[in-house]
């Protein structure tokens, strides 16, 4: 069977993916991450157990592209703006949890007895969380929105930013070391490379940022006419600036963030962001499967002591760090616990950045090997850790109160502030009825969320006053990433003809995506025909909006002079047809 398989690439990829299908069914049952049975699945298609995984080109290949595509979304996340809002929290724990892991994971890999580079390596690469597995972690326990949610959050985008800072770092080095085995001397030609690639990454950044003023928006914006383009061009310019990043001498990752940081400050980077996580995810398998592969069985059960340290100290004392600094800070010992669990496991960077000292020579298959073993631990454990938090708060909260700070100030601040206050109603499809209703909710004083997949209703809606982002309703991945934990109610108002046969009523999509996103308000939906109704209940939603049916009930209110109705003038962005009944469709939100 393996010679079969080995034979022709094609049979060793389709392997692989059903490889990967099995073992990340099991994982799905213990509740585990994908990383960790992708992982398991290198693993076990390595030499050491079936060594199905032979054509290291094409999985090394597969391997780089998705790399790029996670630095492309890791970027697309580092909004200049949002940067500059991060609350002092966030820098303080963020900069603080690095400082602090670094320099004693350091200090233990000393006394472990590895070399003091090695060491620099494990204590940095100790340092990074897994932005993937905390979000879908909180999401799913729909506390993303709670303080110790948008806390983690925050402080994760640190570690993002020191995940650049280290791999720039790492580029120079390459460079100077390349130079220096080039020309055969080291301080000059080295310090020299070092110089150029600082040159080259001011042009490159500068380049970028010329883009992002004067062209991302516009450009972006008419490739967003058609979606299947615009993935098309996000997948396209990660992949050019990934190449760029690696001729100029700084690698494909800063080439890759880059390209997802010039995108960020547009409207459409949450539409972007959703579609490429499936691919990103798919990308990402080939790389864990050519780091499982790589992995000595052997090299791993020498360093199981030292997995075992590593892993106790990721596991209890990162919490504890982030709870020492928060509590210093004023925050309560829970809130403190509860962010401080989000830090208990190492990330995919840290298999990367390892990845790339062991690429200079600079660690071993071993060092590697071992950052892998304590990823595994840490990624399955802090999983039930952060799943049963609150459980395990209980337990512990005895022992933390020495970490708690009387009066609390800064809780008390954060819990009273209001600026953080999400919509309270979600209109997807602002066409010429659904805009009606955003405008005539908000002009009732409701704070309302526009949604919509066109570009231009988009831009012109905006222009209005009106909150609004560019999003697929009918995505999952899109819906789940929305503010919906102040909002009691959402509109359906897109026309039924948006979606393909093939991919279903969007208005059903949308109440099914919005109560699998754990939306528990009120979902109102148009409905032109009686024969929609079923599918629509069925699909979650609570009120159906009849425009013709409304529009006869209004139209009975006006001839009778038992009704005033304000005129509201409503621009028509996409020519839409439906009738001008929105202020009856709003009383019937409000008073259901």
């Amino acid at each position: 069977m393996v010679d079969i398989v080995s034979g022709y690439v094609f049979y060793e990829i389709a392997a692989l993916l059903v490889l990967a299908a099995a073992i990340g069914f099991v994982g799905l049952l213990l509740r585990q991450p994908l990383i960790v049975s992708f992982i398991a699945v290198g693993v076990l298609a390595g030499p050491s157990v079936l060594d199905v995984a032979q054509s290291d080109e094409y999985i090394d290949l597969l391997a780089e592209l998705g790399i790029a595509i996670l630095l492309f979304l890791v970027g697309l996340k580092l909004d200049l703006k949002l940067v500059r809002t991060l609350g002092a929290v966030a820098l303080t724990t963020g900069l603080g949890q690095v400082v602090f892991t670094s320099a004693f994971g350091f200090l233990i890999a000393l006394a472990l007895g590895f070399d003091w580079v090695t060491a620099v390596y494990i204590g940095v690469a100790l340092t990074f969380s897994s932005t993937i597995i905390i979000v879908k972690l909180l999401s799913d326990k729909k506390e993303i929105d709670a303080l110790h949610g948008r806390i983690a959050l925050g402080f994760l985008i640190v570690q993002d930013l020191v995940v650049v800072m280290a791999m720039i770092v790492l580029s120079a080095v390459a460079q100077g070391q390349a130079a220096g085995g080039a020309s055969g001397t080291t301080a000059g030609s080295g310090a020299q490379a070092v110089a150029m690639v600082f040159v080259y990454g001011v042009a490159l950044v500068g380049a970028v940022l010329v883009f992002i003023r004067y062209i991302a928006t516009p450009l972006i914006g008419r490739m967003a006419r058609s979606p299947e383009l615009l993935i098309a061009f996000a997948i396209g310019w990660a992949a050019l600036l990934a190449a760029v990043g690696h001729y100029l001498g700084f690698g494909k990752e800063l080439g890759g963030l880059l390209a997802g940081v010039s995108l960020a400050s547009t409207p459409f980077r949450e539409a972007i962001a959703a579609r490429l996580a499936a691919l990103r995810d798919f990308l990402l398998l080939f790389f864990f499967i050519s780091l499982g592969a790589a992995l000595d069985l052997s090299i791993l059960g020498e360093n199981a002591w030292a997995a075992i340290v590593f892993s106790l100290f990721v596991l209890i004392g990162n919490p504890l760090i982030v709870l020492a600094i928060m509590g210093a800070m004023g925050y309560r010992a829970r809130t403190g616990f509860l962010a401080g669990l989000t830090v208990a496991q190492i990330s995919e960077f840290s298999l990367i950045f390892m990845a790339m000292g062991l690429s200079l020579g600079h660690v071993t298959q071993g060092g590697l090997g071992l950052v892998t073993l304590v990823g595994l631990i840490t990624i399955a454990a802090s999983t039930y850790m952060i799943t049963y938090s609150h459980w395990l708060y209980e337990r512990v909260a005895p022992f933390l109160g020495v970490f708690e700070r009387k009066g609390t100030p800064r809780e008390t601040e954060a819990a009273t502030d209001n600026s953080v206050a999400g919509p309270q109603v979600l209109v997807f499809g602002l066409g010429r009825y659904g805009g009606a209703i955003a405008q005539r909710l908000q002009n009732s004083g409701q704070r309302v969320l526009g949604v919509d997949f066109n570009p231009v209703a988009v831009k012109l809606w905006r222009e209005q006053g009106l909150d609004v982002v560019y999003g697929d309703a009918t995505d999952p991945e899109f819906l789940a990433h929305l503010p919906l934990k102040h909002a009691t109610h959402a509109v359906a108002s897109m026309p039924e003809h948006t979606a393909s046969f093939a991919t279903g009523d969007p208005r059903a999509l949308l109440a099914g995506g919005l109560r699998a996103a754990g939306f528990a308000g009120q979902i109102a939906a148009v409905c032109h025909h009686a024969a929609d109704r079923a599918e629509l209940e069925a699909a979650g939603a609570t009120l159906l909006l009849e425009p013709f049916q409304d529009a006869a009930d209004r139209a009975v209110e006006l001839i009778l002079g038992e009704a005033s109705v304000e005129r509201i003038d409503v621009m028509d962005p996409l020519e839409q047809e439906n009738m001008p009944v929105a202020r009856h469709s709003v009383e019937a939100i409000r008073n259901d």
